[in-house]
This record gives C-alpha cells, sequence and structure tokens, in this order.
C-alpha cells in the first residue's frame, strides 16, 4: 500500500514525538535516578555537577521543559536547592528555527499568500523562547508589528515533559515529604498547556490594555486580529530598553521603574484579581520617558476574589501577630490541615514577603542570599516543617503567586530600588472590598470573553 502525504506527516510527526520523549525520558529520570540512589542507597552524588549537566541538557530542549525549569527554580523547596540554582539559570534564548521553517508555519497559519498581507517581514527571528520565536514585520498601512509564531508540535512536547515532570516530582515526593507537589504539578500543567493557547492569550493581552487604561507609564501591545490564529499572536510592537541597562542609572529613575512595574503587575491583582505571572526580564522594556512596556502575556492568573482578601488578611495578621487570623488567612488561600504550630512556621516565610511593606520607610526590597532571593529563608521554613513532619499541601493559587512575587522582588533588586513600599501598599488596598472586586472583575472578563477557572 503507497504512503499518503498525509501517512508521511503523521510518520515524521510521530518520529519527532518519539525522539523528544526519549532525550527528555533520560534527562528526567537520570535526575529521579540519581536522587533515589542518594535517598536509599546511601549513593553520594555530586549534586551540584550534576545539577550544571542537567540544565545544560534542558537549554538544548526547546519547548515547555526550559520553562518548567526556569519556574520550578522560583518556587521555594520545589527542587533541592543546588537544582534550583542551576535551573534559575536556564534562558529563553534557544537558537531560532530557520527561515525555511517560518514560510512553511505562516503558511499553515495564514494561508499560502500570506506574505502579501505584510508590507515587510524579517526573516530573521527578534527573539526565540521556549514555545515559540518572534519576528518583527510591517503591516500593509506601516505599522510596525511583532509576530510571535509557535514551534511545531508544542502539545505532544507538554504532554512528553510532564510526564516526565510527574516521575520526578514522585520521586521527590518519596525523598522529602514535607512539601507536598501535587497541586504545584497541576498549576504548571494548567498554566503550560494555556500558553499554547495564543487566542486565549490575546484575550488575556486586550483585557490587560483594558485594565492599565488608566496607567500612563504602562504600555501594552494592541493585538493584530486579522493577523492572529491560535498559533500566531501579532500585536504591535513597542520599542523600548532592556532593564538591565538602567541597573547603573540614578536612583531617582531607577526608583520611578520600579514604581510603574509594581503598578503594571498589582494594579490589576488588587482591581481585578488578575496577575501576570511571568516577571522574566525578557517580557517587559523601558521607555526613554522610564515608563515600561509590559509583554507576553501566555502566564496569567485569574484569582477568586475572597483570595486576594486572604491576601490582605494574611497582611493584616502579620501586623498585628495575630496567629489565628493568619490560620483563617491560609486556609481562605487554600492551604489545608493548618494548625497554629504550622501557622507559625509559614508567618517566617510570609514575613519575608510582606517584609518590605510592613515597615513605613523607605528602604530596598530585600537582598540576595547565595545567588537566589529568598533561598535562605525558605530552606530554614522547609527544615522546620520537615521537623515536624507537616505534609503541607501547597495550594494552586499559591504557586503563581508566590512566583511573581519572588519573580518581581527579584527585578526590585536589581534596580536596587528604595521606595516607601509600606505607604504604597496601603495606598493602593486603601478601601478594599471583595464585593466590588468580584463585579469589576466579572464585568472584565465577560468583555473580553476569558474563561474563568
Amino acid at each position: 500500500m503507497s504512503n499518503t502525504k498525509s501517512d508521511l506527516n503523521d510518520k515524521s510527526s510521530f518520529t519527532r514525538k518519539l525522539g523528544r520523549y526519549a532525550r527528555v525520558s533520560t534527562t528526567m529520570t537520570g535526575l529521579a535516578a540519581k536522587m533515589a540512589g542518594e535517598r536509599y542507597l546511601g549513593i553520594k552524588i555530586e549534586r551540584d555537577d550534576h545539577a550544571q549537566q542537567l540544565t545544560a541538557a534542558l537549554g538544548n530542549l526547546k519547548g515547555p521543559l526550559m520553562k518548567v525549569g526556569q519556574i520550578l527554580a522560583t518556587i521555594p523547596e520545589a527542587l533541592p536547592p543546588e537544582y534550583a540554582k542551576d535551573f534559575q539559570q536556564l534562558q529563553s534564548n534557544a537558537p531560532p528555527m530557520g527561515w525555511s521553517f517560518v514560510r512553511r508555519r505562516m503558511k499553515t497559519e495564514l494561508g499560502v499568500n500570506w506574505e502579501s498581507k505584510f508590507g515587510e517581514f524579517g526573516k530573521e527571528a527578534s527573539a526565540a523562547a521556549s514555545l515559540g520565536q518572534v519576528h518583527k514585520a510591517t503591516t500593509k498601512d506601516g505599522k510596525e508589528v511583532a509576530c510571535k509564531l509557535q514551534y511545531p508540535d508544542m502539545a505532544s512536547a507538554i504532554d512528553a515533559d510532564l510526564s516526565q515532570l510527574k516521575l520526578i516530582f514522585s520521586i521527590y515526593g518519596r525523598y522529602d515529604s514535607s512539601i507536598k507537589t501535587e497541586n504545584i504539578y497541576t498549576e504548571l500543567s494548567a498554566r503550560l498547556r494555556e500558553e499554547l493557547d495564543y487566542e486565549l492569550e490575546a484575550k488575556y493581552e486586550k483585557l490587560y490594555g483594558y485594565m492599565l487604561r488608566d496607567e500612563k507609564n504602562v504600555h501594552v501591545p494592541e493585538i493584530i486580529d486579522e493577523l492572529s490564529t491560535s498559533r500566531l499572536l501579532t500585536s504591535t510592537w513597542l520599542d523600548g530598553d532592556k532593564i538591565m541597562n538602567f541597573i547603573d542609572a540614578p536612583q531617582e529613575q531607577r526608583n520611578q521603574i520600579a514604581m510603574n512595574m509594581f503598578r503594571a503587575w498589582y494594579v490589576p491583582l488588587y482591581n481585578y484579581g488578575v496577575i501576570h505571572g511571568d516577571p522574566h526580564l525578557g517580557n517587559y522594556s523601558i521607555r526613554p520617558d522610564l515608563s515600561i512596556n509590559l509583554m507576553d502575556f501566555g502566564c496569567v492568573r485569574v484569582f477568586p476574589a475572597k483570595f486576594i482578601g486572604g491576601i490582605i488578611e494574611l497582611y493584616r495578621a502579620l501586623q498585628t501577630d495575630d496567629l489565628e487570623r493568619a490560620v483563617k488567612a491560609y486556609e481562605t488561600w487554600g492551604f489545608e490541615g493548618i494548625s497554629n504550630q504550622h501557622a507559625k512556621i509559614l508567618n517566617e516565610w510570609a514575613r519575608f514577603l510582606y517584609g518590605p511593606i510592613l515597615t513605613d520607610g523607605v528602604r530596598p526590597i530585600g537582598e540576595v542570599t547565595n545567588g537566589i532571593y529568598g533561598r535562605e529563608i525558605a530552606q530554614s521554613v522547609h527544615k522546620k516543617l520537615k521537623e515536624i513532619d507537616a505534609g503541607i499541601k501547597m495550594p494552586c493559587e499559591f504557586v503563581f503567586m508566590d512566583r511573581a512575587a519572588l519573580g518581581l522582588g527579584s527585578v526590585f533588586l536589581h534596580l536596587k530600588a528604595e521606595i516607601n513600599w509600606y505607604q504604597v501598599f496601603n495606598e493602593m488596598i486603601d478601601g478594599f472590598d471583595e464585593k466590588e472586586l468580584e463585579t469589576r472583575q466579572s464585568e472584565a472578563l465577560k468583555k473580553f470573553c476569558v474563561p474563568t477557572e
């Protein structure tokens, strides 16, 4: 029987999937085996060396596993510290796919005559990330745009990568039971699958433009609907400079940039219950007037109003040293089985996160210990939970909230910003009303057809 073109394509796709699965499986199973050997057989492994080898392997794989590595590095104690430290070095700058690939993918998304829909289209990628790459182009009417094109077979890549991530979590769970990883896995899975849906990302981008419409110092790209599909996202091009080019700028400028970024992230959170979950250095740029461009809306989390209320309740509990109020706040967040003893330990982590807004005065956001923001206090909390065999099950909502807070804090550290964070935060939550937030959120989500959890 002769092969049809469809048959050949199916076989080619299957071969790619099989090859990727083999590479990913080898990478992750290698880590699992070494950790298990250390735990059960007493085999000493050189974690630093192995972490470097693993990071190198992940860096050569396009797709979700690279992003998972970056995410895990920011979740306290999701991985042993040696691995978290090296995973944090993973960069979404894998070599881009070539022009022949781009032509085929653009033809698939916009049709045979896709080039006629643009005035110009850059053959070289402007940026290459874990799930796709960006090309600068101009529309027929001369508007500069950014075209984000998804790599092929990313859905199957996610399936392969997440199955291996589940393996490593199960091994780590046996190795150390003080923090349960089920919800971390669930949250990572859901958010990664969402990142493949560019139609959903377009809705989030429009939502952000609406939520930040009154923020003159924050700019959000506009979606070009007629040049976008479920795997191609075209939006207006925003020029700006890299954040790292401002780390030696005058203090006043660095403070202004930090304030603009603070509002870009937290105005949507406290007014609409929505957060940009990926404060990666490549997801924003700085304009000459120090206003910021906020980009890449593939990783967005919508929280129920009661979760935002819980954030503020925990803040009030820490202000007044009210342990029972803290327990209720943690329960509102979704932590299960929290006792006063658990809450007392968790409050050490909470005081670290809330530290800059608990004291009324100008101060930096914090300091980096051993190259990772928050690592030292996270290890201390983890050790104490382990001593009482807490088995804390981390709620889904906490995973990306925690990641966003740490990521944004790291940016402020780079800037060495010194601001009265207490004053800024209290002005933002002044008059907070859970019911009003719920109403605003519902109206905004309906306006842009954004699905609720």
